[in-house]
């Protein structure tokens, strides 16, 4: 049986865009949490200079297969002019 990957994703908006990378963040959640292989995907702190994302995968090919998906995709262009820096990934 394969272990379970948590993984931390930290959004550091630009500055007067913290609502909307809040709001696209929520759309995704609630796309992603019915994702196969999906156990958390929540946001778990939340600051006008940072919001962090907690995410937690059943197997390494369903955080692939998450990684690859439309929500993902939908989600990177929503944000792509509203980060102050690229996301942090932190994989544990």
């Amino acid at each position: 049986m394969s272990e379970t990957i948590d993984l931390t994703a930290t959004f550091v908006p630009n500055d007067g865009e913290y609502v909307r990378v809040k709001l696209a963040l929520e759309i995704a959640i609630e796309q992603v949490v019915t994702e196969p292989g999906c156990l958390r995907y929540e946001i778990t702190e939340d600051s006008e200079e940072r919001i962090v994302l907690t995410e937690q995968w059943e197997s390494a090919a369903d955080l692939d297969k998450h990684s690859q998906g439309i929500a993902v995709q939908d989600l990177n262009e929503s944000l792509s002019a509203l980060l102050a820096e690229p996301v942090q990934l932190d994989r544990s």
